[in-house]
């Protein structure tokens, strides 16, 4: 096993979650006391753009679909958490429509982006849904191989 050089970590960090392909890797960071999530190329260390994941923080629980063009997040607006989805190719920004009282805690992406597990706190007790994607967002499917 080989660490990743030094450049590329830092202190304070919180929440990984690497693309299947390896390319990229999400994390949560603070930024002006905020918790934030950074999107960094592990080749080169460099942070890669959010487009619309600059305001309603503080981010928590990425998650990437294989190659990183799906970058899945809980934000907060007000006092409501809210599960996203960025589309990082086509620079498009999806929320999902959670009804009544329920709170968003983790989430995971599928690897092809073709579904959504969302850890929801409801009435004090915890639950695991699962949401269909394959309506709202192109699939990612540079997985390399065909079929499922």
């Amino acid at each position: 096993m080989q660490r990743v050089p030094v450049g590329l970590l830092s202190m304070n960090q919180q929440d990984p979650s690497l693309s299947g392909n390896g390319k990229n890797l999400a994390i949560v960071v603070k930024q002006n006391g905020r918790s934030t999530v950074q999107l960094k190329d592990i080749q080169n260390g460099s942070i890669l753009p959010l487009r619309h994941l600059s305001r309603n923080q503080p981010h928590s629980s990425p998650s990437l679909s294989w190659s990183g063009r799906y970058l899945a997040v809980i934000t907060q607006r007000g006092n409501r958490r809210l599960a996203v989805i960025e589309d990082r190719l086509k620079g498009k920004f999806y929320r999902l429509r959670l009804t009544g009282q329920r709170d968003p805690i983790r989430l995971s992406i599928a690897p092809d982006a073709r579904q959504l597990a969302i850890q929801m706190a409801y009435k004090g007790k915890l639950r695991v849904e699962m949401f269909d994607l394959t309506n709202m967002i192109e699939p990612d499917l540079t997985l390399g191989i065909s079929g499922s």
